[in-house]
């Protein structure tokens, strides 16, 4: 295994679009990757806020307001690994992760899980300091940190690519709601990237916005490969999140994450699981104690994409989990859907990226003996 340590950088405070190369805010299996590393690489890469640097410690809520959404999230690679290829897992290992001292938490109008409730601007500036976040905005709350990416992922086929696109955009036409492809303010600006390129705002197949708490360090995250190469980035940096970043986001912050790409080859062929696997270990304040997790989405069966569904995204996370059980664990399936019931703690992530809500199945690994 190499022990090659590779850095990405970013310019801080800088918009992706001032920094040619480093980075994109669209999923495309066209964009370019930024470096190329053996499998067994560690990184550390740099990140900018999930808004661009679009706000700062002096915005207010007419910031917010004003904010452009079309250049959300920028994304730092793609990291093509080498020998990754379809059919194989990535396996991504997160060992650190450095947040900046300056934060922000936005309510945007028309976003958020309550944005029908709250439709006005509003806005948290955090200042970082000891491992804690304080507003003045907010007196009396002092947030301890919880840092985790927002944003893991690999690249689409270009099948997939397409077909994601369907179900979403008969969503849309069904009057889901969908962020659907948008070529302006688009990274890279390659016309038939930024025509075609999935926004980031929902979790995928392919990773993507999963928003889960528990993705941070100590965490190994499981990513079926779509293409050569796997192509992943990350990005969307929080400080802490409560389970469903109900207002829209979190203690959002620019930062470096420090993680190892490896593969495990072949592993996901024939995988009927939706969404993406972890495990962690870490610490009290994420979970109480080391768990194997399965993640679900809002597409059925059929491949049939539903705006905003809890039970849907529940009920694949909870199918996952079963599917692990049994394949990994030697149960029946029967058997495994009552570990299930007596062990795993079934909850929602996040609520807002929609349409797909992010469903977590948390398995306790110390129930096996």
């Amino acid at each position: 295994m190499s022990k090659t340590t590779q850095r990405l950088e970013v310019q801080a405070g800088r918009p992706l679009a001032a920094q040619p190369g480093v980075g994109h805010n669209r999923w495309h299996p066209d964009i370019e990757p930024r470096t190329r590393v053996p499998a067994g690489t560690s990184l550390v890469i740099e990140t900018l806020d999930a808004m661009d640097g679009q706000l700062t410690p002096e915005s207010d809520a007419g910031t917010v307001a004003s904010s452009n959404l079309n250049r959300v999230h920028p994304l730092s690679g793609p990291v093509h690994v080498d020998g990754a290829a379809p059919g194989d897992l990535l396996v991504v290992t997160i060992t650190a992760i450095e947040t900046q001292s300056f934060g922000f938490t936005a309510q945007i109008p028309g976003f958020g899980f309550l944005r029908d409730v709250f439709p006005d601007p509003f806005y948290v500036a955090w200042t970082i300091h000891d491992h804690v976040a304080e507003s003045p905005t907010l007196p009396g709350v002092r947030i301890p940190e919880a840092a985790f990416m927002g944003i893991v992922g690999v690249a689409p086929s270009a099948e997939l690519l397409a077909g994601i696109t369907k179900r979403e955009r008969e969503l849309f036409e069904r009057g889901g709601a969908v962020h659907p492809p948008d070529p302006r303010d688009a990274i890279p600006g390659d016309p038939s990237v930024a025509a075609a390129g999935l926004r980031t705002t929902p979790p995928r197949e392919i990773g993507g916005n999963l928003d889960v708490r528990h993705v941070g360090a100590g965490c190994t995250l499981f990513l079926p490969v779509f293409v050569d190469g796997a192509r992943f980035s990350c990005g969307d940096m929080h400080f802490a999140q409560g389970d469903g970043e109900v207002c829209g986001t979190a203690i959002e912050v620019a930062g470096q994450v420090h993680l190892t790409v490896d593969l495990r080859k072949g592993a996901a062929t024939g995988r009927r699981a939706k969404g993406v696997w972890f495990q962690t270990e870490e610490p009290a304040r994420r979970t109480p104690r080391a768990v194997f997790a399965t993640t679900g989405g809002c597409v059925d069966d059929e491949g049939r994409n539903h705006s905003e569904n809890a039970s849907l995204a529940a009920r694949n996370a909870l199918l996952s989990m079963i599917e692990h059980i049994v394949e990994d664990r030697g149960y029946t399936a029967q058997q495994a859907y009552a570990i299930c019931s007596v062990a795993v703690n079934l909850q929602l992530s996040q609520t807002v990226d929609v349409p797909n809500y992010t469903a977590t199945a948390l398995l306790p690994l110390e129930i096996f003996v």
